[in-house]
């Protein structure tokens, strides 16, 4: 759990600011769980510059509750939490400060969003909280007070989680719950699981990733790890500390995030997953008298292939289906073993490519028109599907054919606006595995909202 928060002072000497408002996020690395939004009487004048950017000034605070008012329930919001801020030693100083005034030694693990942003968007020319998520087209409101910016850090904290491939901010957290003592039950971590789409990590006491899945009801998905009798479970099921999770409303985001979190992490019991696990490929090839033949081979790096399998049995069935959908007559080699068996199947248009009937020229353009159409060859594209909530979306991009990676997003222009748009996107790896994941689900979802740039 996290305790998100801002704290806006007088200003003057070191040490001896007061605070004049506090804005704190029980945020839970998914949602806002609770929050406490309070001006304080801090009993000692404000700068006027201070005034003047905050907009707060002493007549507002004269009925505003004093800070031993406020500090109980400052405890109880931030009490087993990290503190997060940006700039984090700034408020954590200042609210030890203020504790230590009323004689109580205030103490709490922080994460800084500066040092986090700073290392996940090395690219940003600013890291000023206003600039930061200005360009990262993160909405935000009352700059300069406690709970506008407060807010923000929230959804850049967010992000920032994303961002994090190798867990290295979950797994310090996990970490701290080791020191103290806390060692739930499986009974206790599925209660604490949705039953959402989205990818879950299973860690041990280490912290350690040792399985990384993905699953349209996480929580059933975890449930039959914990319940099931092969080997693997049961190694799992004595090893594992807690599951930690991403939703991601998108089963096409959590297979990329699968695929690519398992070659990032290396957990011990995804070892099928870390390489690639499409075996065969679907290829173009000219015979000799010019016609472009589609042949199931296996995955052959020095030559490009149109989609790939699984399976040489994927393949066949995909051939199949291509031959009758989009009414193709091809001479297949490696499927049809003669000229004449194509006649088999139900293939209608057929304009004789086989018997020489059709030109290569004619049929060739045919066959290139099917590639284009099922293949996102040099194309630039933006992939709309469902957020992590009714009021989110998430988009993937894919530039001159490659994949470049994912966000989510809940204000339009987000989308609109291409430079945007990559600032806030989860960079991901592009290789074989996400070219032919992202292609496999296109051809079964139906939903799926396709936009050309």
């Amino acid at each position: 759990m996290y305790a998100i928060l801002d704290i806006e002072t007088t200003g003057g000497q070191f040490n001896e600011e007061g605070i004049t408002e506090i804005a704190i996020y029980k945020f839970d690395g998914h949602e806002i769980v609770d929050q406490f939004i309070s001006l304080v009487n801090p009993e000692i004048p404000i700068q006027p510059f201070v005034s003047k950017l905050t907009g707060i000034n002493n007549d507002m605070l004269v009925s505003a509750p004093k800070f031993f008012e406020v500090a109980k329930r400052i405890i109880e919001i931030t009490q087993d939490c990290i503190i997060v801020a940006h700039n984090a030693s700034f408020d954590y100083r200042i609210l030890k400060t203020e504790f230590r005034r009323l004689g109580f030694e205030f103490q709490s693990h922080t994460i800084c969003t500066v040092e986090l942003s700073q290392k996940l968007l090395p690219e940003q020319t600013s890291y000023s909280l206003g600039k930061l998520v200005r360009a990262l087209g993160i909405p935000m409101a009352d700059r300069h007070r406690a709970s506008g910016d407060a807010l923000a850090t929230v959804k850049l904290f967010k992000m920032l989680l994303e961002k994090d491939l190798e867990k290295v901010i979950v797994k310090d957290f996990i970490k701290l719950e080791v020191e103290k003592g806390i060692h739930p039950k499986l009974l206790d971590i599925i209660l604490g699981l949705p039953s959402k789409t989205g990818v879950y990590y299973i860690h041990n006491q280490k912290g350690d990733l040792i399985y990384i899945g993905k699953s349209r009801n996480i929580k059933k998905r975890v449930n039959q790890h914990f319940t099931g009798i092969t080997t693997k479970c049961k190694k799992i099921q004595n090893e594992v500390f807690t599951v930690t999770y991403d939703e991601t409303g998108s089963e096409l985001i959590a297979l990329l995030k699968e695929s690519e979190e398992i070659k990032v992490n290396k957990p011990k019991y995804n070892k099928a997953l870390s390489k690639t696990f499409f075996s065969n490929a679907l290829y173009a090839i000219k015979d000799a008298n010019g016609y472009l033949n589609l042949k199931i081979e296996k995955i052959d790096g020095r030559k490009k292939e149109i989609t790939a399998f699984t399976s040489i049995n994927e393949g066949k069935n995909e051939l199949y289906k291509i031959t009758e959908h989009y009414n193709l007559c091809q001479k297949l080699n490696g499927l049809f073993e003669t000229k004449n068996e194509c006649f088999k199947f139900k293939i209608k248009e057929c304009d004789g490519a086989c018997i020489g009937k059709e030109s290569h020229e004619t049929y060739n353009d045919r066959v290139l028109e099917f590639i284009a159409n099922n293949t996102f060859r040099d194309e630039n594209l933006i992939i709309v599907d469902r957020g992590r909530n009714l009021n989110e979306r998430s988009a993937i991009l894919i530039e001159n054919g490659v994949y470049k990676g994912y966000c989510f997003y809940d204000l339009n222009y987000q989308i609109t606006n291409i430079a945007i748009l990559k600032t806030i996107l989860i960079p991901m790896e592009s290789n074989r595995d996400t070219k032919n994941i992202i292609q496999a689900h296109i051809k079964r979802s139906k939903h799926l909202k396709i936009i050309k740039f």
